[in-house]
């Protein structure tokens, strides 16, 4: 049987007692089959308020887990199938009428073969590295789904399964060395539209319009006030050049990189063992940021070209060329050295992890390259009174040369941005009726942003049904990543039954 709460939880990673991913040789082969059917209810309050149309229902959704094991080969299979809201197939939604759109998904699918200690994965496949409860900064080997944060603290069923092949070392009893390749990248997943499509999407062409305009104002500021041009030139001008980009771009979306080749690879190695009573890991991975930078290289070149024809643009005889600000997106590449501890000290099962990033821009001042930067997290969780558990992790990056940063947007990608980012995330549970009946309750705050996300949730257990009740609710800052959502509290039934 499997069993996965609607909405997920909080996993834990201490000590090697290694599973069946670490197993040698098994005795004759089986089959298994297991999973999960699970209906949803998901409205926004908002929607109760304004009259709209509760369409956030979930006809249904079904998870199905197949593996085959054997001595020397194993092959795993987990499929997910999604039949749409129930108002899409009362209404017959042009979504599920598109001719790429398929209910059904695959959540991973790897073949994994035994030879002694070493065990060797091939496939798409969900891979956890580090000790962080939630997206720490030593677990970077698969992207993750942000399109929904209603569902955020459903750690694996967020991620996204890539290619890759794993290998892994068995070297004694606590030590295991792992290598891990993947073929190309995928970003994280975000909404481009709708309620959870993120301000840095919706924004961007305000943003881009403020920046050229902030750009072309240090670019002509000695000429404005030049006595010898006419009164109001500049006005008409930057007017003009506004109007000429803002169709080219209208007609010229900014295209993402195509990431599918061999040139976007990424790789890592990582080593854990035992040192006492304490557990530690080391690490190393190459790859690509999954967010990606926007700048635009050659706003310069635009404004250079308009300074050069000054008189031609008296005269109308010049035409604005909106094609020269080049705009860029891109998935910036760097390595990451890293090292993770875990250990029981005065009642606390504590957790911490530490990693440097180190990017191609090496002085900060390559507005389209990421700075460099040291990501950590610190975490713990213990017992309390009364039953209560408490569970608490921060999670944070520190930029470095953060000095030499830009502050327009269309300079440098990290324009606006704190020199830090700190997020906490607090748990609360307790259990009653042996067990069977869970309260708790869910604080993400982000420091530097003050804005709060919070999750109270009630679970139910009878066997194999699942009963769960939570809500969500946005606030604080509303320009911030969490804050921003402040329109989409909403209230989350799920009954799930597990086979």
């Amino acid at each position: 049987m499997v069993f996965v709460l609607c909405g997920g939880g909080w996993a834990q990673d201490f000590g090697f007692g290694f599973d069946e991913e670490s197993e040698t040789a098994k005795s004759g082969a089986a089959f298994s089959a297991s999973g999960e059917i699970y209906v949803e209810a998901a409205p926004y309050y908002d929607d109760f308020l304004e009259n709209e149309n509760i369409d956030e229902i979930s006809a249904w959704n079904t998870k199905l887990n197949l593996e085959l094991t054997s001595p020397y080969i194993d092959v795993y299979t987990s499929f997910n199938f999604n039949a749409g809201s129930i108002s899409e197939l009362w209404s017959g939604s042009e979504r599920l009428k598109e001719s790429n759109y398929t209910p059904l998904i695959i959540n991973e699918a790897f073949v994994r073969a035994y030879a002694g200690p070493v065990n060797i994965e091939a496939g798409y496949r969900k891979l956890t590295w580090g000790r962080a409860d939630s997206n720490g900064p030593l677990d970077i080997t698969n992207p993750i789904d942000f399109s929904d944060l209603r569902n955020i603290t459903d750690i694996m069923g967020n991620k996204i399964a890539r290619p890759m092949v794993h290998i892994t070392w068995n070297a004694g009893t606590f030590s295991k060395l792992e290598g891990v390749f993947i073929p190309n990248f995928s970003g994280h997943r975000f909404a481009q539209s709708g309620r959870w499509a993120p301000s840095q999407f919706t924004n961007m062409m305000d943003t881009t319009r403020t920046g050229i305009i902030d750009r072309a104002y240090e670019k002509f500021e000695g000429m404005i006030n030049d006595p010898s041009l006419p009164s109001g030139l500049f006005n008409t001008i930057f007017s003009s050049a506004e109007t000429s980009f803002l169709n080219y771009f209208a007609n010229n979306p900014v295209a993402y990189p195509s990431t599918k080749t061999i040139d976007f690879f990424q790789a890592g190695l990582r080593y854990t063992t035992t040192i006492g009573s304490a557990d530690i890991g080391v690490q190393y991975f190459y790859g690509s940021f999954f967010r990606p930078s926007f700048t635009l290289s050659g706003v310069d070149a635009f404004f250079d070209d308009i300074a050069n024809n000054i008189t031609a643009i008296m005269g109308g005889l010049y035409s604005f060329k909106p094609e020269l600000l080049a705009p860029v997106i891109k998935y910036n590449r760097y390595h990451q050295i890293g090292i993770d501890y875990a250990q029981v000290l005065l009642t606390l099962n504590v957790r911490a992890e530490l990693a440097f990033h180190l990017t191609e821009d090496l002085k900060g001042d390559d507005g389209s390259v990421q700075n460099p930067f040291i990501g950590w997290s610190l975490g713990f969780d213990r017992d309390l009174f009364w039953g209560i558990n408490l569970n608490m992790i921060g999670i944070g990056t520190v930029r470095l040369f953060h000095d030499k940063v830009n502050s327009n947007p269309v300079i440098d990608a990290e324009a606006g941005a704190n020199m830090t980012s700190t997020r906490l995330s607090v748990q609360l549970s307790k259990k009653f009726l042996r067990d069977n009946l869970e309260t708790k309750a869910t604080v993400i705050w982000d420091i530097e942003n003050v804005d709060f996300y919070i999750i109270p949730a009630i679970v139910w257990i009878n066997g194999n049904l699942t009963a769960e009740v939570s809500t969500g609710f946005f606030t604080g800052s509303e320009d911030g990543e969490l804050g921003q959502y402040w329109r989409n509290n909403y209230l989350k039934l799920c009954l799930t039954y597990s086979f």
